[in-house]
């Protein structure tokens, strides 16, 4: 079926990616500098006050959690899609390096210890991903820079000296910056002991990054994901002959349900609340205790263990979570010398129905033990590597009984920590507009949310970045009723179209994937409101509070695939 709608691309969103394309094309390193007028043209949502003097904390924040810590003393960022593409390009030893991450995006990265950042791709979303964030930081970096000149420009070396220990310093130096109070704490907690330096070198020298792009081919990233693949293959050979239900979620989430370990170490965690610097979680769990949510005991088990784990280094307790899974039949796959996602391999037929969470065991789950099935859990892929990786799956699996998305987005009409369920998604990538029929209601999610509300029957949009949308690009698709934005359902569903249809998806059409020989489902969980004025990602997190949706698509998704199974054995 041909598009009757138009096009909704923004010309300033176009104009900036085809200046990043035809700038990275170059064989020498590309100044972020030269993408700075057209970054600030389009009028990001995330970023509305490029160009302001006055710094876009939101902006700089969001920017700073999704790079490397050594991102203030780097020069140069490299992107290549493996190990092999470095060394064809003169890095020829980069696991070598420092391995280093971002607290808020999931990307393997080594850093060289002087100047270097190498960082593994696996799509061109990536690259939409990167240069943006890249060029927010070293836009707001530099406005800083210049209103640190002004800011006692005598005592160059003592400035900072009593920012820590004086209220007074503190507030002087958030009126030098034009921030708030608030905000500047917020940069002393991402920055940590790091902080006064990060301001001395901030006050040193402007940011000049530079980029260079070692391989932007369609085969090299077909490449990756075939190395990546092959990793899995070696754990789990199984898989090529074996009925496969294909999860893209977490590594945490169904884990936790379907091994109970959390629960089983009840009385240790709860002995972990009561030590010095716990209160916050003890009065939450004070909290959940009087209000009895459903399911809100275990997701807080669930949330408290990591934090657990953590502070217990030279205790063996992820050793024996790690035992509890493989006792369970949950076998881990750690990605290597590629692009950085991890997988769980589960054999359904090995699960312990008395070691799952309650949420799960509504059903007698005894006949489950002659299952051959198992359940593909990747860690969810950013953009388009989600077609190259369920292409890749599909086409090496035994047979996919299922496919199930669950991941975050940005709602224009709901509240963090909401479920959305599309059944419509318009993807940018391809301008098809998908039409399909999601295997998930709010039935299925809505008693086991304690603190959201779930919307069904949503439409979708697949965006190429998360700083690639505007007000202008996101009013045309909130006229068209689209409220739910994310970056994998569009690639997903085009990798479901070729996976029962002979042809590659097609593009620009509206297409029906309707009657499927498998079962679809796409759950979102909300932890973005875009048009609520400075709240963005870099504004705010889901906290313990994301846990409450996560875990409710995740029941969701685990009890519909244990009830697939449970009927596909009595039709055998």
């Amino acid at each position: 079926m041909e598009r009757t709608v138009p096009s909704t691309a923004s010309e300033e969103v176009a104009l900036y990616l085809r200046t990043c394309y035809s700038l990275l094309r170059s064989t020498a390193d590309v100044q972020i500098r030269t993408l700075e007028e057209a970054h600030s043209g389009m009028k990001s949502l995330l970023h509305p006050a490029a160009r302001e003097q006055a710094p876009d904390m939101a902006a700089l924040i969001y920017s700073t959690l999704r790079l490397p810590s050594c991102i203030h003393q780097v020069q140069l960022v490299v992107l290549g899609q493996s190990t092999e593409v470095f060394g064809m390009h003169g890095f020829p030893a980069i696991e070598k390096w420092e391995q280093v991450s971002a607290l808020a995006r999931r990307r393997r990265s080594f850093y060289d210890g002087q100047d270097t950042l190498a960082c593994f791709i696996a799509s061109r979303s990536d690259i939409e991903d990167i240069i943006p964030v890249l060029t927010a930081y070293q836009i707001e970096w530099n406005k800083i820079h210049n209103l640190l000149q002004r800011f006692a420009p005598n005592r160059m070396n003592s400035r900072f000296v009593d920012i820590e220990r004086r209220i007074g310093a503190q507030q002087e130096l958030a009126d030098a910056l034009q921030i708030s109070l608030d905000d500047l704490s917020r940069l002393r907690t991402i920055w940590g002991r790091d902080f006064v330096s990060v301001l001395e070198r901030i006050a040193a020298a402007p940011r000049r990054l530079r980029v260079r792009l070692l391989s932007g081919s369609l085969s090299s990233y077909r490449r990756a994901t075939a190395m990546w693949w092959e990793q899995i293959e070696r754990a789990a050979p199984d898989l090529l002959r074996r009925p496969v239900y294909f999860v893209s979620s977490n590594t945490h989430s169904l884990a936790n349900l379907l091994t109970g370990h959390a629960i089983r170490q009840r009385a240790a965690l709860l002995e972990f609340l009561e030590k010095p610097g716990n209160e916050d979680l003890l009065n939450e769990w004070n909290t959940i205790q009087t209000q009895q949510g459903a399911g809100s005991e275990q997701n807080f088990l669930y949330y408290v263990l990591k934090k657990f784990q953590a502070a217990q280094a030279d205790q063996p307790w992820v050793a024996q979570q790690r035992q509890a899974e493989k006792d369970g039949g949950v076998h881990r796959v750690s990605s290597e010398h590629s692009f950085d996602l991890d997988a769980q391999v589960i054999e359904i037929g090995r699960l312990r129905p008395e070691n799952l969470d309650p949420r799960l065991c509504a059903e007698d789950l005894d006949s489950l033990a002659k299952s051959d099935a198992l359940i593909l859990n990747i860690d969810y892929p950013l953009g388009l590597a989600a077609y190259n990786i369920l292409t890749e799956v599909a086409e090496q699996v035994g047979r996919v009984l299922g496919v199930y998305v669950m991941g975050k987005a940005a709602s224009l009409n709901g509240a963090v920590g909401d479920i959305v369920i599309p059944n419509v998604v318009h993807d940018e990538h391809s301008q098809n507009t998908y039409l399909f029929s999601n295997c998930f209601t709010a039935s299925n999610v809505a008693p086991y949310l304690s603190y959201g509300t779930v919307l069904d029957n949503q439409k979708a949009v697949t965006v190429r970045g998360t700083f690639l949308q505007n007000t202008h690009y996101m009013d045309v698709f909130y006229r068209e009723g689209y409220t739910d934005i994310e970056m994998e359902a569009g690639p997903y569903l085009s990798a479901v179209h070729e996976m029962y249809r002979p042809v590659r998806h097609p593009v620009n059409e509206i297409v029906n994937l309707y009657a499927l020989p498998f079962d679809l489902g796409i759950i979102h969980y909300v932890s973005d409101t875009p048009l609520s004025k400075g709240r963005n990602l870099g504004a705010g997190s889901l906290s313990y509070y994301g846990m409450d949706s996560t875990y409710a698509a995740s029941v969701a998704v685990l009890r519909r695939i244990l009830v697939k199974e449970q009927e596909r054995l009595q039709n055998c």
